[in-house]
């Protein structure tokens, strides 16, 4: 369920406040703009990042057997807040616009390497299949 304006609660835009579900929790670990072998994608170029990003973040859940549609949660950390355009851009390839996850952007001073310029954890909650 996506309760998108509790009452007394401003809506969001693009986020969702509250995410319920029942299922298996899968739990991603933050993903940055790095290839398979481990090369920055879009050195200074935060709307190529973000769309390397999330196509991690897509390889991550299909692992899990998880999609987009099963994400609940995303976290963004973000050295410049100026580039949540060019992520929220990027992550509306994504996820369905009208039922967005629930949603939390935080601005650091630094990432574990100075060419990244965000990273992104997902929480999704797959349905029980029923048997």
């Amino acid at each position: 369920m996506h309760v998108s304006a509790p009452e007394g609660v401003l809506p969001g835009t693009g986020y969702t406040h509250v995410v319920t579900g029942t299922g298996r929790l899968v739990v991603l670990s933050g993903q940055v703009a790095l290839d398979e072998r481990g090369n920055t994608v879009g050195a200074g170029d935060p709307e190529a990042q973000a769309r390397q990003v999330f196509e991690n973040v897509r390889r991550c859940l299909a692992a899990a057997g998880a999609t987009f549609d099963d994400v609940v949660k995303l976290t963004y950390f973000v050295t410049d807040i100026g580039h949540l355009p060019a992520v929220r851009a990027a992550r509306d390839q994504y996820v369905d616009t009208r039922r967005p996850p629930a949603s939390t952007a935080v601005q650091v001073a630094a990432l574990f390497r100075p060419d990244l310029l965000l990273e992104v954890e997902a929480l999704a909650l797959v349905p029980e299949v029923a048997r």
